[in-house]
């Protein structure tokens, strides 16, 4: 077995027996899987049902308001100022008021209540509202609601591909968006995070002295290469067991909680308006929506290239790692404490940095100028370049891309193995630029 199969081993196994990587390996999965959970379970909680006293002194609403699921309205039969004595002794949760106003529709109400409203309270009110001055506006002018309703009408923009040829190929950008962003942040976090165990590592044997031992057995070069590829498979290895376990979280929470992610009763939120349209209408109407909407989204799920999503990633992922990996190792071996190494590390974090603040702009405009020149310099391109993916790059691109990284990741391995291999032996000499610069001159 080589030296370097010798050191990376070490450094996998040392790393993945420690207690931090098996705390975050179980908590990992927990934190990302309760995004999904924690947001659905809450929505289907829903929480007590609401009370409601409703004073409608233009008689126009009372009966527009429905009991649903979460809320409950009482009419009251008095004036607001009785009303107001007995709401704080009634137990209810809130006191509507609706005044009569010397205008033919009212637009204002009021809620009275002890305990703050709950958005869905006063949406709920307010959608009401809103539908029943609209309908009396419609009859007040003497529009046809039915023609109304056939007016309102939505826009379905669909976005195709035209190679030459004549092929088309649907694109769904939204789907797209969220794809490329979500690859492009994970190796933006993971270069961050394992980029700096590099350093640490190196910081850590260089201040214990270990590496003057090691050193006369290997070559700085293979001990820096065993390094970076040694942390960079654990940081695989937890990447993909925060995939398994996150998903067999989900799943069997889904599967021993299937009540709990039931699609929501949309007929039960709406609000009916027979003037405008029926219940039925309505509700048919929201379901053939939803549907399309569905429809579509699976559609763009499916127009997605997985494998060639998944087999970018794990290369700009592996490239980019092993690009900063190394940066980082040159800066461990440079530096005598973590403390000293902020002066260098501000140069190599800012193009990252730049990358993820300019993905919003590549993302609007994933061809432009912009985002090629992001997407082919190697210290931006493994997060740019996983933005543009999703939405189609031309193979020229990509190529260049995936060239100039590998070129980007030999030349930073080679100024970086020249730095390490001067400074890992030096102790207590505080470095600058300058020195760097000499170091890199060295010969031999």
């Amino acid at each position: 077995m080589s030296k370097i199969s010798l050191i990376i081993q070490r450094e996998y196994l040392t790393r993945v027996k420690k207690k931090s990587f098996i705390v975050m390996t179980i908590l990992g999965p927990i934190l990302m899987a309760a995004l999904f959970i924690v947001p659905v379970y809450l929505s289907q909680m829903g929480g007590d049902t609401k009370t409601i006293q409703v004073v409608d002194e233009t008689g126009l609403f009372i009966e527009r308001f429905e009991d649903t699921e979460q809320l409950t309205f009482k009419p009251q039969l008095t004036d607001i100022e009785t009303a107001k004595q007995h709401f704080p002794r009634s137990g209810d949760d809130a006191l509507l008021y609706i005044p009569a106003t010397e205008l033919s529709v009212p637009t204002s109400a009021f809620l009275y209540f002890d305990k703050q409203p709950t958005m869905v309270m006063k949406s709920h009110i307010s959608s009401t509202m809103r539908r029943e001055v609209e309908s009396l506006k419609l009859a007040a002018s003497g529009l046809d609601p039915d023609i109304v309703k056939s007016i309102k009408s939505s826009v379905n923009l669909m976005t195709i591909k035209l190679h030459e040829g004549g092929k088309e190929e649907k694109k769904f950008s939204e789907v797209a968006t969220i794809v490329g962003f979500a690859s492009a942040f994970m190796i933006y976090i993971f270069i961050f995070m394992f980029g700096s165990q590099v350093l640490r590592g190196v910081i850590e044997e260089k201040t214990s002295r270990i590496v003057e031992v090691i050193v006369s057995s290997v070559k700085p070069f293979q001990l820096m290469m065993g390094k970076i590829i040694g942390v960079g498979m654990v940081g695989l290895t937890q990447f993909l067991l925060w995939i398994v376990l996150t998903l067999l979280i989900v799943v069997g929470f889904q599967t021993a909680f299937p009540s709990k992610f039931k699609a929501p009763q949309t007929d039960k939120m709406l609000v009916t308006d027979s003037r405008i349209a029926s219940p039925v209408q309505i509700t048919e109407d929201t379901m053939q929506m939803d549907d399309s909407m569905m429809a579509q989204v699976a559609e763009g799920v499916r127009s997605i290239n997985f494998g060639t999503i998944i087999f970018s990633f794990l290369f700009f992922f592996i490239g980019g790692y092993l690009l900063y990996a190394a940066l980082f190792a040159a800066i461990g071996g440079a530096v005598d404490s973590e403390t000293d190494s902020q002066q260098f590390m501000f140069p190599i974090t800012i193009p990252l940095i730049i990358a993820i603040v300019m993905a919003q702009y590549v993302i609007n405009e994933p061809n432009g100028a912009i985002a090629f020149w992001f997407s082919i310099i190697p210290l931006t391109s493994p997060v740019i370049m996983m933005i543009r993916i999703p939405f189609g790059v031309p193979f020229f691109d990509l190529a260049l891309s995936a060239t100039l990284l590998v070129l980007g990741f030999l030349g930073a391995t080679w100024m970086a193995a020249k730095i390490y291999r001067t400074g890992i032996l030096m102790y207590g000499k505080k470095v600058d630029y300058a020195e760097l610069w000499k170091w890199l001159r060295y010969k031999g």
